[in-house]
């Protein structure tokens, strides 16, 4: 009996055995002609066995890649993309360069910073006044949504001169204003509880007529 361990062993096992064998056959063939014309087969079977590749750019490029791969890097034949080398494909993807945000204010995240440069970039007049007070009521719903308690405007102010490296500044202001999404979402959460409370007391009010209604009768009897 034959075990797998005594096998070739799978580069890309996603493939399967088969596949694997295949590729191993079509090395051995004499003619490159052959081999490529066998290539082209594998290249078919291979994006019948997994047909999401076709959904990706490129994938034939891709098929092309996994079948040198399967061949462990040795195999003469056509093919209409150069081979990758080992050391290319073991090479290691360049680290991503993630966005910095300033000391302890990462809860207002990256949008906010984004926001806060298109406002240093306009000139001085309303675009640019409605534009910062629009960060800054953001920064506040962003603030008391992470930190679960109330912020009051002057820690706002101090944030957004911080982050804007003092080239915006909103200390001179005594109070502001609550932007449409921070003040319409408190409406509805209070108007949604005054619902509940009347639906409550809808829901109460026949329970409360029959006991008014069984003191009444009681009384009578007495």
């Amino acid at each position: 009996m034959e075990y797998n361990t005594q096998k070739t062993q799978l580069h890309l096992p996603e493939y399967g055995r088969i596949i694997q064998e295949l590729v191993e056959r079509c090395k051995e063939l004499p003619e490159k002609e052959e081999r490529s014309e066998m290539a082209m087969a594998i290249i078919d079977f291979m994006g019948q066995r997994n047909p999401q590749l076709r959904d990706e750019e490129n994938y034939k490029h891709k098929l092309w890649d996994h079948l040198f791969i399967l061949a462990d890097y040795d195999l003469d034949v056509d093919s209409p993309y150069p081979f990758p080398t080992r050391e290319e494909l073991a090479e290691k993807p360049k680290r991503m360069e993630y966005p910095k945000l300033q000391g302890d204010f990462k809860f207002y995240g990256k949008s906010i910073l984004q926001l806060i440069e298109k406002a240093i970039e306009l000139e001085q007049g309303d675009e640019k006044e409605a534009l910062i007070e629009v960060i800054a009521n953001n920064m506040k719903k962003s603030y008391n949504v992470y930190n679960k308690e109330h912020v009051t405007d002057d820690v706002i102010f101090r944030h957004l001169k911080e982050l804007s490296e003092n080239r915006l500044d909103l200390t001179g202001i005594e109070t502001l204003e609550k932007s449409k999404i921070y003040y319409n979402s408190n409406n509805n959460s209070r108007n949604n509880n005054n619902s509940r409370n009347q639906s409550n007391n809808n829901r109460n009010q026949p329970n409360n007529k029959r006991r008014h209604n069984n003191n009444n009768n009681h009384k009578n009897r007495k």
